[in-house]
């Protein structure tokens, strides 16, 4: 790898293109850069090495790189708690007192007594890349089921903590993936689901298939686990198992990809027999919320786009013909989830992207609107049945996390936990406003940024979207917008289709074949933010990551023109083999696959790998990832990258920054998360030509 191509002031690496070309029902589609998907080659690891020292060489001089860094650190240093949760006697918490690389879990072991670390993920590693991936506590508060992750990994390795001692016991379960773990009420053991052990070399790329779900005794080996259920006929299913409160049911949620239509089974732990193949149509949706010796409660969108709770008689019911009473019907917003405490149920709707509280008995008498602080995203809202109060945490644009204290019964909050700031948060102002799309869809969009802002047309903008997977873009707060927004940038965020702003109906209007959907709501937003004159083309940049980095990928192909920088982030960006590795067949769910003709054909239609054009002028682009991606394996930034950079007509940089020991995203360090934004910010307040005196006033 020693020959480079020089070109536009950057010397790229050369990669090399290989003769393959694959058939897809008679297209011949070209794949020169097939070799960079062994990521075990030493080919492959030379080309990212010389990838990183050009991405250094061109991010390191920029002048505005140690105050982004320097303010930064210094937002990111304010101590930050989450909700607690009580088992037995025992409250617990997550506090991370600043700067540390991940949150530690904290236990107070009886009213008044001081908190003590329980679990502090920052000494399982130098480098703070082994995080804390899930718990699961006993009712009791005696024994605690954990799993941590490396480098990002989705791979999770499961342990057992007597709380009493914070000692683990001797129980070690490796090759868990997508599952958390769930005790019985004896704490004898739990159940989990894992995957076999895949070949050494290839662990963070094969595809995932037949996922099983195992009862792991406690005191006894992996090897000795039982096999609980497993479908051998159906590798692509996966599940979920939970057991209920009273510990008289086993259900199994039945997951095939992402799509939210599932199916429910269960198990009677109380008589024993068979699992019952109670909802086995996948027809919507559905998750349990409740239940009593005889009845299911959960939340559905059967015959109810936008959900609504139903309760499910077991007494009435056999395998397939579920007994259905609605508890409480579909409303004009989207439900989102429902918290059970108290004996109350706490329904969590979206109006238009932000979050309202319904407070109903389980019956399904209405209560009362819970009383948020302003227009942001709220969750929480859960706990026991005998429990007099709750918890719930409140964010927005501009305010981190909150936790309230919520007493059930008069309805009324206080705050049991305020961060303190090193901003005023008072300084920013958010709006929202709804433009019409290509085909005339009024899409919602938050806008924030500092109050006195002028609509110029000259302020450096930062679009953000998802648009995937029913996943729905609400207010949050983030200290790296923040740090965008005190240099006088605009953060915008999108909630186009495809997304679950909308309920069912909006989720589906962007997937498949109406994918293109998304990317015309995106372009849109950007359309209506230069013609309101918030911002022009030269000084609006695009941003998101996973299904984010595929909008952002597709869009900057389509309107080159639009954008003055793009930034995907573990990009899904072949669009023809996504399939091909780890979880990527569970998305075709919404993407489709190009096994199957019609689908193949709108995939490339837009796939961004396959859409570059030589020689067209694309706008500077910095593409991020991470070498251990075993969510989107890193493959796709890379192809995506030397195809980007062989077929730049213009003078604008084409940059791939590999994060080493890194994934997709969660678990990521608070230092690796630091640097990252240094470097995206900086990319980009270069390439928009945001004056030195806008950035110095951080």
């Amino acid at each position: 790898m020693t020959s480079l191509t020089k070109k536009i002031g950057l010397s790229y690496p050369l990669a090399r293109r290989c003769d393959q070309v694959d058939d897809y029902f008679g297209t011949k589609v070209a794949d020169p850069y097939r070799w960079l998907e062994d990521a075990n080659s030493e080919e492959t690891a030379s080309w990212v090495n010389a990838q990183n020292q050009v991405v250094r060489s061109f991010l390191e001089p920029l002048s505005s790189r140690d105050a982004i860094r320097a303010r930064l650190t210094e937002l990111f240093d304010y101590e930050k708690i989450g909700s607690p949760s009580q088992h037995g006697d025992r409250t617990f918490f997550y506090r991370n007192s600043g700067l540390q690389n991940q949150y530690v879990l904290y236990v107070v072991d009886s009213a008044g007594a001081e908190p003590r670390v329980l679990l502090d993920p920052n000494t399982l590693s130098t480098d703070g890349t082994v995080a804390l991936s899930g718990t699961s506590i006993t009712d009791d508060g005696k024994l605690m089921a954990y799993s941590i992750s490396r480098s990002g990994s989705d791979w999770q390795e499961w342990r057992v903590r007597d709380i009493a001692s914070g000692a683990d016991l001797g129980d070690e379960i490796m090759w868990s993936k997508f599952s958390g773990a769930s005790w019985l009420p004896d704490n004898s053991g739990f159940f989990y689901s894992r995957y076999d052990k895949p070949s050494e070399d290839s662990a963070l790329q094969d595809a995932n298939k037949f996922q099983k779900l195992y009862f792991h005794k406690l005191g006894t080996t992996q090897a000795e686990d039982t096999l609980v259920y497993e479908r051998p006929d159906q590798p692509e299913w996966g599940f979920g198992g939970s057991v209920t409160d009273d510990g008289h049911y086993l259900l199994i949620s039945v997951w095939h990809g992402t799509s939210p239509k599932v199916r429910l089974f269960y198990k009677d732990l109380a008589a024993g027999g068979d699992v019952v193949e109670l909802l086995r149509d996948a027809d919507a949706s559905y998750s349990v919320i409740d239940s009593d010796a005889t009845s299911l409660w959960m939340t559905t969108d059967l015959n109810a786009p936008l959900g609504r709770v139903i309760r499910i008689d077991l007494s009435k019911s056999t395998a397939g013909a579920p007994h259905i009473v609605e508890v409480i019907g579909e409303a004009e917003e989207t439900l989102e989830s429902v918290g059970v405490v108290g004996g109350s149920f706490f329904l969590h709707y979206l109006k238009d992207a932000h979050t309202v509280i319904k407070q109903y008995t389980p019956e399904g008498t209405f209560v009362r609107n819970v009383a948020l602080p302003g227009i942001g995203s709220a969750g929480g809202f859960y706990g026991k049945a005998e429990d007099k109060t709750t918890y719930f945490s409140y964010s927005s644009f501009s305010r981190p996390d909150t936790i309230y204290r919520y007493d059930i019964a008069s309805g009324t909050s206080e705050v049991y936990c305020q961060p303190k700031l090193k901003f005023d948060p008072n300084k920013y102002v958010t709006k929202q406003v709804f433009y019409a799309s290509k085909d005339g869809t009024q899409v919602p969009m938050f806008i924030t940024y500092r109050k006195g802002l002028k609509r110029n047309g000259k302020n450096a903008t930062y679009l953000y979207g998802y648009g995937g997977f029913n996943a729905a873009m609400t207010p949050s707060f983030s200290v790296n917008i923040l740090a965008w927004m005190e240099m006088g940038g605009i953060f915008a965020e999108a909630g186009i289709r495809g997304g679950g702003e909308y309920g069912q109906k909006w989720h589906e209007a962007g997937t498949k074949l109406q994918k293109q959907n998304v990317f015309d709501d995106f372009i849109a937003a950007a359309e209506w933010l230069i013609d309101n004159k918030y911002t022009s083309c030269a000084k609006l940049a695009i941003g998101g990551g996973s299904n984010g980095g595929l909008l952002v990928g597709a869009c900057l192909l389509q309107r080159p023109d639009l954008f003055g920088a793009a930034c995907p982030a573990v990009g899904v960006l072949d669009m023809l083999r996504f399939h091909l590795f780890t979880i990527g067949r569970a998305w075709t769910s919404d993407y489709g696959c190009s096994e199957n003709e019609a689908e193949f054909k709108a995939l490339y239609a837009y796939s961004p790998l396959h859409n570059i054009v030589p020689g067209r002028h694309y706008p500077p682009t910095l593409i991020t990832t991470g070498d251990h991606d075993d969510r989107v394996v890193p493959a796709h930034s890379f192809k995506f990258a030397a195809a980007l950079q062989a077929a730049q007509g213009g003078d604008a940089p084409v940059l791939i920054r590999i994060e080493t020991n890194a994934g997709h995203g969660a678990g990521k360090p608070t230092a690796k998360v630091i640097e990252e934004a240094t470097d995206k910010w900086a990319f980009l307040l270069k390439m928009l030509n945001v004056p030195a005196r806008k950035w110095r006033r951080i």
